[in-house]
């Protein structure tokens, strides 16, 4: 494989990487105010060819976060025992919009270096065409 289209498949391999993580972010967002959710997290892991790593990554695991829940007080709520009190979740909106931000950084950078990798192809191309 030739290193324009070897760097051309690491891109692609951190943007889909990227793309994985901020679907567990959104998802995470979107439970916010879920009682008892636990926040996911997800792991990246070197793709390993022949016993050699290539450069690309894929998502690994995703987690569950085992911090503790916190306990909210509404004896309203359907889900409060006798005492009034119910499992919350233990998602952080500031930690999510800061890893949302991060993996939008992170794909941004992968589609510059994808770009870059297309000129030099297209470049390459028209110079062997002369």
């Amino acid at each position: 494989m030739n290193s324009l289209s070897k760097s051309l498949m690491l891109a692609a391999s951190g943007m889909q990487a990227q793309a994985s993580r901020l679907r567990i972010v959104s998802e995470n967002m979107a439970n916010l105010d879920t009682p008892g959710f636990r926040r996911k997290t997800a792991s990246f892991e070197q793709v390993m060819a022949t016993g050699q790593s290539n450069g690309t990554v894929k998502q690994g695991d995703v987690t569950l976060d085992p911090t503790k829940l916190p306990r909210i007080h509404d004896p309203a709520h359907p889900m409060a025992d006798e005492a009034g009190y119910y499992d919350g979740s233990n998602v952080n909106i500031i930690v999510e919009m800061a890893d949302a931000r991060e993996a939008q950084r992170s794909y941004e950078a992968n589609i510059k270096m994808f770009e870059q990798a297309r000129k030099m192809s297209a470049a390459v191309i028209d110079l062997l065409r002369k």
